[in-house]
């Protein structure tokens, strides 16, 4: 690793607790929850805590969500809701013991017990929207890594198509080459991997498989399309196959296509 860059674990952490303090701050001049009678040092204290807190809680919602999205054949923003869903419960039996006396600890209502639980989800959305922004670059800079260092290594040449044979290479950047190995689907966007890097284009996948008509690839899994020769490796864990590409990145391969695959000589 190039010593002038930032060791990627400190940085994320002092980043992050850097957001959450300050979004605990603002928390405790708001004084939401009913607490803002309470005196300012003690919202601090209390609001601060709960950030940090929650950054335990929610931070890893945006990674577990984009890497099992893929396998579980569902849109990661799902995955996303779901998760804050959960951790939301831990969180409001924290926020509702830690700002109360022990002295007037009673079993809550119903329906107290759920307004208590909505503002505690829509505080845990903020937060997870919050890392989801923050982490977006350095998801997309681990990938432009994840590329440098397969393109570091020597790999048989491959012929890179004209641009103006296939429509989909020109909504690509220059930059990026003509070298196509993927194209992963993220929401209403589709990922272009190249032996380059990646870039994001606004369309459905299968607009863009359709504008790659003469390039020997196949759509592996429904959010996946595969370039032939971009196969380095397989995977294989139980029923799940996953091709191992040039530039490192792993494609998930549906059961269904598994057999056709296998027929074709894929693997």
């Amino acid at each position: 690793m190039d010593a002038a860059q930032p060791k990627p674990l400190a940085a994320r952490i002092l980043t992050d607790l850097g957001v959450m303090t300050v979004i605990g701050v603002v928390l405790a001049l708001i004084g939401p929850m009913g607490s803002f009678n309470d005196p300012l040092p003690l919202r601090l204290v209390v609001w601060l805590g709960f950030a940090w807190l929650g950054y335990a809680l929610y931070a890893p919602i945006d990674t577990l969500a984009t890497r099992l999205a893929p396998s579980l054949q569902l849109p990661p923003w799902s995955l996303r809701i779901v998760g804050v869903l959960v951790s939301s419960i831990p969180m409001s039996v924290a926020v509702f013991v830690l700002v109360r006396d022990p002295e007037f600890w009673k079993w809550p209502g119903l329906e107290f017990a759920m307004t208590h639980y909505f503002y505690v989800v829509m505080i845990g959305g903020l937060i997870t929207l919050v890392n989801t922004l923050i982490q977006r670059p350095r998801v997309l800079a681990e990938r432009e890594a994840a590329v440098a260092r397969a393109t570091s290594t020597p790999t048989p040449p491959v012929v890179e198509p004209q641009r103006s044979a296939m429509p989909f290479l020109d909504r690509l950047p220059p930059e990026l080459g003509t070298q196509l190995i993927a194209l992963e689907m993220e929401d209403h966007y589709v990922r272009a991997h190249t032996a380059l890097g990646s870039e994001l284009v606004l369309m459905r996948m299968r607009d863009a498989v359709a504008e790659l008509d003469g390039l020997e690839g196949e759509q592996v899994h429904r959010s996946w399309w595969v370039a032939r020769a971009a196969v380095a490796d397989v995977k294989r864990e139980g029923r799940n196959v996953r091709l191992v590409l040039d530039n490192g990145v792993e494609a998930p391969v549906s059961r269904a296509n598994v057999t056709p695959l296998k027929d074709a000589g894929w693997f």
